[in-house]
């Protein structure tokens, strides 16, 4: 019609998931940045913080990169002292990634600065929103990750 506003249509969910990503990796690299850390290699670490003894590929998928990618940061890290890999007692053949004390004493400096940037995120939330937020992206990972591709 001549002379109406059309109303803008809302931003896809998956826009806005990857803006908030985005913005949530540059800040995290600002913060690591100091000890020569990327945010891909901080969220390395962290997964294996939650999840110690994983194969490479594992740890791939958890830290969201490629098995080639992650290859690559394995050698980083493990020639900074900060993983290790040794053979698995069940599986000779397989190699387990884990922290080493260096490893988990980094994450420890950052655990503060890294916790002030996820409360600036939800700042203005309740925490039952944020709760429910968390909630809700578990969920969509949950639904996206039973799919097939």
């Amino acid at each position: 019609m001549p002379g109406s506003v059309s109303a803008q249509p809302e931003p896809l969910l998956l826009y806005l998931v990857k803006q908030v990503e985005l913005a949530a990796r540059a800040r995290l690299d600002d913060i690591v940045r100091p000890s020569g850390l990327t945010s891909l290699q901080y969220t390395a670490l962290t997964v294996l913080e939650r999840n110690d003894d994983m194969t490479s590929a594992k740890l791939a998928r958890n830290s969201f990169v490629t098995a080639q990618s992650m290859a690559d940061m394995i050698g980083t890290l493990e020639g900074r002292g900060l993983i290790e890999r040794r053979r698995d007692p069940s599986d000779r053949r397989r190699l387990l990634v884990g922290l080493t004390p260096a490893g988990r004493e980094l994450l420890d400096q950052y655990r503060d600065a890294v916790a002030e940037l996820e409360s600036s995120m939800v700042s203005g939330l309740a925490e039952p929103d944020v709760s429910g937020l968390r909630r809700t992206l578990r969920a969509c990972h949950s639904n996206l990750a039973a799919r097939p591709r």
